[in-house]
């Protein structure tokens, strides 16, 4: 019964919970471009309006958040996760800051990559799921055959782990780490930098503005995205494929997507979605940002705001 307001009244816990919060508002604010992205970069896959209308005309407003359980449900943990590993890894990785001080900057990059790389254990199985069912109606025979008896992602799970086993829930693992890990590192920078930009000194009184963090968090998410956009297309043509017995996998693996998909599409296909992507990253991660230091500010002060009132 004293669970929680032990774990609260801990340094970490309250960052857990802060971290969670931050997952919830970035989830419900960018799923809806997230799914367009998705659909993007498939082939003949035509612009983001084409694909939406065909969307809202065929299979409703509803389609747009189809899957959204998927990362729902583990996004308060995730994101959570996400942000405790990188306050212990952004120290670790520059002991000579003291208490007081924030970390480096060469600790928020560090710390960073560390994170990313971390994150992909839980985050690579979420994403194929949501991947799956992102597609579920796209116009691919073999997807459509693979994914038309799937009713969310608890469907979509059991029937990876019962045809593919664990290796087929983890498909694509290692090219999630290889886009995470770097991303991550630019992500906690760009962000970390541009709040001290945007409100000099507020990196260690924690005083910037409500503006400050949905912007500085917004341009977190579209530099992370930038630097890691083609193997994202990658990822998803990998997490896409749904073996059978009639057609083998159309990709060998991460080289043989890449070269594929260039050798049939030009290198236009690796920005394929980008726009949609960036516009959905400052949308989500301003909000993941803001929602985070608002929470933590909460629970560090017992419910009070210690922000500047400008917005």
């Amino acid at each position: 019964m004293d669970f929680w307001p032990e774990f609260l009244a801990s340094s970490w816990g309250r960052e857990f919970v802060a971290g969670g919060f931050g997952g919830i508002a970035g989830i419900i604010s960018g799923y809806p471009l997230d799914t367009l992205r998705i659909r993007l970069q498939q082939p003949n896959s035509g612009s983001a309006f084409s694909i939406l209308r065909r969307v809202m005309a065929g299979e409703g407003p509803a389609a747009l958040y189809r899957g959204m359980g998927a990362p729902l449900a583990s996004v308060t943990f995730q994101n959570a996760m996400v942000f405790q590993t990188y306050a212990i890894l952004s120290r670790a990785f520059d002991s000579s800051a003291s208490a007081s001080d924030p970390p480096s900057y060469k600790g928020v990059v560090l710390g960073g990559v560390g994170t990313g790389a971390i994150q992909s254990i839980m985050l690579s199985p979420v994403e194929l799921v949501k991947i799956r069912l992102q597609l579920q109606n796209v116009s691919h025979a073999n997807l459509r055959e693979a994914a038309a008896s799937h009713k969310g992602p608890v469907s979509v799970a059991k029937s990876i782990l019962k045809t593919e086993g664990i290796k087929g829930i983890y498909r694509g693992f290692v090219i999630t780490v290889l886009r995470d890990a770097p991303a991550h590192g630019v992500y906690f920078w760009t962000y970390e930098y541009m709040r001290e930009q945007f409100h000099p000194g507020c990196r260690k009184n924690g005083q910037e503005n409500l503006r400050t963090m949905l912007t500085a968090g917004g341009l977190a998410g579209v530099a992370s995205w930038l630097c890691c956009y083609p193997l994202d297309v990658v990822k998803t043509r990998l997490q896409a494929q749904t073996p059978s017995s009639s057609s083998p996998l159309k990709y060998k693996g991460i080289l043989d997507c890449f070269r594929r998909s260039v050798k049939e599409e030009g290198y236009c296909v690796l920005w394929r979605g980008l726009g949609t992507a960036v516009a959905r990253a400052f949308v989500v991660n301003g909000a993941v940002f803001a929602a985070y230091e608002i929470a933590l500010r909460c629970l560090f002060n017992n419910g009070s705001i210690q922000t500047e009132n400008t917005i």
